[in-house]
């Protein structure tokens, strides 16, 4: 299956750890084209000279997805890198999690930023290049948290429901050129707790984390999606550990 994916230009956002590091080894060791985006450029650096070591092809640049601007840039650096785009990976998340009853408006207003927004701005940006092109797939990370919802989780959930949402509207939309997928994982291995504030949720959620899948799965996942036929648009993928129901 790794011939359709050989020579694609992909550009990944929330790069520099979990998800998007995984996915953008595994897609470059199947010979396509990466471009990396996130806040930690020096993070981004370090994958992308390892991989150009293993003769990968990988660029970077730092994105701050809550900034329409920032990734309009991330799609034009693509552009003048490699004169196309091919496949854009919406995978930039955060899960600060923590009871409604908290009141932690900031990080409701964050989820809100970067999970939903962060995605439009992807398709604000790479939808009329895709157009253009008459072809190219957008790959939109949702979570099993875009499909049931639970304590503490609310927002985090609505959010992932929205981009749920969102895909089908564009998969609509779109038409027969451009495809459109939703990755949703449950339980994976990550930084994401790391953003949970409230420090009750915080180890809940580090010893609920025990069972997860590695970031490697989802990536195959991805990779999977990607490769398939032009004919062929894989809609969504639920990936989730055989040995947790989430």
């Amino acid at each position: 299956m790794t011939t359709n994916i050989q020579g694609k230009v992909v550009a990944i956002t929330g790069a520099s750890s979990g998800i998007g590091e995984a996915t953008a080894r595994l897609l470059a060791q199947q010979g396509a084209k990466v471009v990396l985006g996130a806040r930690r450029v020096d993070r981004l650096e370090a994958l992308a000279s390892e991989l150009k070591a293993k003769e990968g092809e990988a660029r970077v640049r730092a994105l701050d997805v809550t900034k329409r601007e920032d990734v309009q840039g991330f799609v034009d650096f693509t552009l003048k890198e490699f004169g196309r785009l091919d496949v854009l990976i919406n995978n930039a998340g955060v899960m600060p999690l923590s009871l409604l009853e908290m009141l932690k408006v900031d990080e409701w207003d964050r989820m809100i930023d970067v999970n939903i927004r962060g995605v439009l701005h992807g398709i604000a940006a790479a939808l009329p290049v895709m157009k253009r092109q008459k072809a190219g797939q957008f790959i939109n990370l949702s979570s099993i948290g875009g499909h049931t919802v639970s304590p503490t989780a609310a927002v985090y959930c609505a959010t992932k429901y929205a981009v749920l949402a969102i895909s089908e509207g564009l998969r609509q939309e779109v038409g027969a050129d451009i495809r459109v997928t939703v990755i949703s994982p449950g339980v994976t291995t990550s930084e994401l707790a790391e953003s949970i504030s409230d420090p009750n949720a915080r180890e809940v959620m580090r010893e609920f984390r025990k069972g997860a899948i590695p970031a490697e799965a989802v990536a195959r996942s991805i990779s999977y999606a990607i490769a398939q036929p032009a004919d062929v648009d894989v809609s969504e993928i639920i990936i989730r550990p055989t040995s947790s129901p989430y």
